[in-house]
C-alpha cells in the first residue's frame, strides 16, 4: 500500500492542509467562468473578502464588476459545510463553493476510492446570509447538506454571474 492509499481518516484532530489543492479551486472556478465567456481575474493573495473579480469581456460593455469569494473542501466525504466570516458579507457578491472530491478522508476506506469529479455551486450573497450559522464552538459556517441547490450547481450557477454582467451566451 502506498502513501496515496492511506486509509486512516483525518477525524483524529489533525487537520490536513493542502494549499496547492485549495489554490486549484480558485483556478478551476476561473476556468469555468471563462468557459462561459466571463472575464475573471484572481485577486491578490490574502485579499479580504473576495478572491476573484469578474467583468464583461467586451471593454465597451464593462459597467460593473462582480466580486467572488471561493471556498473549497477537498474531501469527498465532507459534511458539505464551509466557513464564512460574517464580516466579509459586504466584500463579495457571490460565493463559489468547490467540493473538489479528491478522496475519502473521514471513512475507513481507501482515499482514492472516493475520487470524483468536482462540484461547483455559485451562491448569491443573500443565500449565504440566510444560511449562515454560528456553531456552538464559535465557528461561522454555512451548511449545504439537504438544501435545494440545483439552481446554483455547475453551469446554472455560473450563468447567474453571466446574467448579472449582461453577458449573452455566445452565438
Amino acid at each position: 500500500m502506498s502513501a496515496d492509499d492511506n486509509i486512516e481518516p483525518t477525524g483524529n484532530g489533525k487537520a490536513r492542509r493542502l494549499p496547492v489543492v485549495s489554490l486549484g479551486a480558485e483556478y478551476l472556478a476561473i476556468g469555468n467562468l471563462m468557459r462561459r465567456n466571463i472575464l475573471a481575474y484572481k485577486a491578490p493573495p490574502n485579499n479580504e473578502g473576495y478572491d476573484l473579480i469578474c467583468i464583461h469581456p467586451d471593454p465597451r460593455q464593462v459597467t460593473r464588476q462582480i466580486r467572488v469569494q471561493v471556498k473549497s473542501r477537498y474531501q469527498t466525504d465532507c459534511d458539505r459545510a464551509f466557513p464564512v466570516n460574517k464580516k466579509t458579507f459586504g466584500a463579495f457578491d457571490y460565493l463559489i463553493v468547490a467540493f473538489l472530491n479528491i478522496g475519502y478522508f473521514y471513512r475507513r476506506k481507501l482515499v482514492r476510492d472516493g475520487y470524483q469529479e468536482p462540484d461547483f455551486y455559485t451562491l448569491p450573497k443573500e443565500w449565504i446570509q440566510n444560511h449562515h450559522r454560528i456553531t456552538k464552538s464559535g465557528w461561522q459556517k454555512v451548511h449545504t447538506r439537504g438544501e435545494a441547490l440545483d439552481d446554483y450547481k455547475g453551469d446554472k450557477g455560473f450563468e447567474l454571474i453571466a446574467k448579472d454582467l449582461g453577458i449573452d451566451y455566445p452565438k
